[in-house]
């Protein structure tokens, strides 16, 4: 997991992305106090609460109610080093990919619901080269 900033509106996006499958979850917070980006992760997580084992943060203090997520969603929770992005690298790769839909310098803001919604199915429904040409929902919700 991590959060891509916004214009100084405070407003941002928290990314999380399933590590097989490359299933990306976005979730718009109002700001990134640890309150919000829990919450967010909560409702958004809690539907798929039966495949999720393990969430790997990055180190940002909007994490720190981590242990309260991890309550309610049943996982246990790891943290990257600090300055190491390579640890998160499918997360980095997936927020690059979400900047060509809302480029640095955006207001998030102005970012509707509907619109990440649009994205987060783009990015679900792109057939991946590492996952044999097969889409990160086929492979995440497979029976």
């Amino acid at each position: 997991m991590d959060t891509i900033i916004g214009r100084s509106s405070g407003s941002a996006l928290v990314t999380m992305v399933e590590r097989k499958s490359r299933y990306t979850i976005i979730a718009k917070v109002p700001n990134k106090t640890a309150d919000a980006v829990a919450m967010a992760i909560m409702v958004r997580l809690l539907p798929h609460r039966s495949k999720l084992h393990t969430l790997t943060f990055d180190n940002g203090k909007e994490f720190s109610a981590h242990a309260r997520i991890d309550a309610i969603l049943d996982s246990a929770s790891y943290f990257a080093h600090p300055y190491s992005s390579w640890e998160r690298g499918l997360n980095e790769n997936t927020n690059g990919l979400i900047r060509q839909y809302f480029p640095k310098g955006i207001n998030f803001d102005q970012i509707t619901e509907g619109q990440i919604q649009e994205v987060e199915k783009k990015l679900n429904s792109r057939p991946r080269k590492c996952l044999e040409r097969k889409t990160p929902a086929s492979i995440l919700f497979k029976n």
